[in-house]
Formats: C-alpha cells, sequence, structure tokens
C-alpha cells in the first residue's frame, strides 16, 4: 500500500471523490482504509469528501440528531444528515444582500438547543435604497421550515456594496453571543469609530439585548452592542470553551492577516497600525505598533485570506490537540498553527491547493470538517495515527 509523503492536491481530490465514501461512525471508529492518506508533520489522516457541489458556503453547524447545516451566500441552508446531503434546503429564510462578499453568512445553535430549539444566523440584511447591514436572527426549525423568527441586532449603519460584512457566530461558557462585523471596506476609520458597528466584534444576550456589562454601554454616543474594535474584516471567530479564550482572525490589506485574542474594550489597532500595505503596493500607515493598540498573537505576509477558525479540542487529533485551525481563501489551505503561552512557534500548511477554505470546525463528536468555495467541497478528516 502507498502512503502519499506529501499533501493532498487538488488534483488528487478530484480524481479520487468515488474511492472516499462516507463511512458511518461505526466504521469510522474501527477501519479505515489507508488509500490515498496523506501524512502530516504530526498525524496520518485521509479526506472524506463528503459533498462536492457546494457554491459559496459560508458557515457549519450542527443539531445534534445526525443533521448538520451549511449556509450558502446567495441565502440558503443546505440539510444533510449522516454526512450526507439529504437533498433538502430550510424554508422561509429572509431575503439577503447577495452582493459580493455580502449575503447569508454563518451559523450557529444555541448552547442548550436541546432545551430551546434556536438557531442563529448572521447575514447581510437588504433595504429598500439598495445598503445592507450586518444583521443577527434567530429562528426554530418546524419540519424544513425556518419559524419562529426574531431579529436581534442590525449591526448599522447600512452601506452600500458587498464588502467587509465578517461575519461569525460563537457563544461562551456563559451562553453570551459574539459576533463580528467588517469595516466594510471604504472607510477604514470606521474601525475605530465607536459611533458605528462596524470593524467590531459585538456582544449580546441570547435574545439580543445587551448586557449591561459591555465596556462601552455608558459611553455617549456608543454602540452598545461593540466588545472590541479596530478589527479590519474579522471572518474568523472561534470561543475556546476550554480556556475561556475568543479567538478572532481577520483579512489584512495586502498583508497583514491576524490571528487575534479578543478582550473586552480593546482596540485592536486597524487602519491606525497594521502590518499591511495598500493593495497598489504603497504604504498603508508608517505604525506596526503604538500605546493602547493590540498586537496581533500572529500575522501573516504574505496574506493568506484568513477566514473559519477552530481550536482542536478533540482527542481524535492527538498530535494537533491544543493546536489551532485557520482557513486559507486566498492560499487554498489548513493553516495549523502551535502556540506556546499563546506564542506562535510553528505552523503547518495542510491539505495545499484543495480550494478556498471558507471554514473549518470541530463536530459534536470530535471529527474536523471544512467547506470550500470554487473546489466547492464539504470534506471530514479521517485520523489514522
Amino acid at each position: 500500500m502507498s502512503i502519499k509523503k506529501h499533501y493532498l492536491s487538488l488534483a488528487v481530490i478530484a480524481g479520487t471523490l468515488s474511492l472516499w465514501t462516507s463511512c458511518g461512525p461505526k466504521e469510522q471508529e474501527s477501519v479505515i482504509d489507508e488509500t490515498f492518506a496523506t501524512q502530516t508533520e504530526k498525524m496520518l489522516i485521509k479526506v472524506d469528501t463528503l459533498y462536492s457541489e457546494l457554491e459559496n458556503p459560508w458557515g457549519m453547524t450542527w443539531l445534534g440528531d445526525g443533521r448538520m447545516l451549511i449556509t450558502e451566500r446567495k441565502g440558503e441552508i443546505l440539510i444533510f444528515k449522516d454526512d450526507k446531503f439529504t437533498g433538502e434546503k430550510v424554508q422561509g429564510l429572509p431575503p439577503v444582500h447577495n452582493v459580493n462578499q455580502a449575503g447569508l453568512l454563518d451559523i450557529a445553535v444555541h448552547p442548550k438547543y436541546a432545551e430551546n430549539g434556536w438557531i442563529y444566523i448572521a447575514y447581510a440584511k437588504h433595504f429598500e435604497d439598495s445598503t445592507a447591514a450586518t444583521t443577527i436572527m434567530r429562528f426554530k426549525l418546524e419540519g424544513n421550515n425556518a419559524v419562529n423568527q426574531e431579529e436581534l441586532i442590525v449591526a448599522g449603519p447600512s452601506w452600500k456594496g458587498g464588502r467587509h460584512f465578517g461575519s461569525r457566530i460563537v457563544f461562551d461558557n456563559e451562553g453570551y453571543l459574539y459576533f463580528s462585523n467588517g469595516d466594510k471596506g471604504n472607510i477604514p476609520m470606521n474601525a475605530q469609530d465607536l459611533t458605528n458597528a462596524h470593524g467590531k466584534v459585538h456582544r449580546i444576550k441570547d435574545d439580543g439585548t445587551i448586557p449591561s456589562d459591555n465596556p462601552f454601554v455608558d459611553s455617549v454616543g456608543a454602540v452598545a452592542s461593540i466588545w472590541s474594535y479596530g478589527n479590519r474584516n474579522p471572518q474568523g471567530l472561534f470561543f475556546d470553551k476550554a480556556t475561556n479564550t475568543l479567538w478572532e482572525v481577520e483579512h489584512g490589506p495586502k498583508g497583514g492577516d491576524e490571528l487575534n485574542i479578543i478582550e473586552k474594550g480593546k482596540n485592536y489597532g486597524w487602519p491606525v497600525i497594521s502590518y499591511g500595505i495598500n493593495y497598489d503596493g504603497t504604504q498603508l500607515t508608517q505604525f506596526t505598533e503604538k500605546p493602547g493598540m493590540e498586537q496581533p498573537v500572529h500575522y501573516w505576509v504574505p496574506s493568506i485570506a484568513t477566514c473559519g477558525v477552530t481550536v482542536v479540542n478533540s482527542d481524535k487529533y492527538p498530535g494537533w490537540k491544543g493546536n489551532i485551525l485557520v482557513a486559507a481563501l486566498a492560499k487554498q489551505h489548513i493553516a495549523r498553527v502551535v502556540l506556546k503561552e499563546n506564542k506562535h512557534i510553528a505552523e503547518e500548511k495542510l491539505l495545499l491547493g484543495i480550494g478556498r477554505v471558507r471554514q473549518v470546525a470541530e463536530s459534536p463528536d470530535g471529527y474536523i470538517y471544512a467547506i470550500t468555495e470554487a473546489t466547492g467541497l464539504l470534506v471530514k478528516l479521517l485520523p489514522i495515527q
């Protein structure tokens, strides 16, 4: 048997879709066929391609009954069960502003979903003047229908175009909801202005009300939901419940993608400080650091176009446990980031050429999944050793 000692290329993935069939949980726990396995630095894994017809996927979540939901930016939620597409979609969703990076974005279930049935989505809400704003709403499923819809918060003001909408949704250990919102692109200083919601990470209660201990709740004119600011376009957000840490990744301009620990009331510097330059190669800012502004845990030059992020907490991946996985759009891989005392010490590029990786996530039963644009894949990483 031949084991490839390199990362899976897109050509290998495309050529072996029929061989990488979905396995049920019992099969995965017993024996995994090592044909076409790939050796990473720490582990031997196999990529199980579950679906190959995604268009512009953004987020994914699990309902706990074997079903998985994947959002498509154009405004659809696809329903999977036992790692197979059912052919069904959620019905009755609100219309979205599907322009460029805007549309239906992230999806998450309430920490007590089994008790209350709430599902949360982030989307670009369309207004009659052709503007849009990142919006958080929740609903319940009745069959495949989205019922009991509640709009929780609109991160305004609404904006023309479709650039830098964020957005991810995560819950912390106390049940607070955090979501990210980009600076909208053409006015970067939005991120430093506390009177608008753009270029920020926000914190709300699960019903959309504002916690009384938010950092700017008593500041005149400030948006009360703001938790952090100076964040350019945060398309990755993950709350590590094991360490009580809120991780964020955001796009830099040309260079300067960042991995941050998001903390209450802190300023992450955009656009006053940056490790990137303008897209035309000219200087963006002369500063990479300044008093009162946070430094990233790690930054990428050139940009990899960071998107989704997760921390490996599963025992199924002993060689990766505690590592951070970052989805890379432009560089088409998953970055496995190794930290020690929150300092970057090593990095590995997993699955080079797999496609524009939009999100990477760990399922409730401890397996790592990823979704890609361009190649349109939903994949599951099966640990062999």
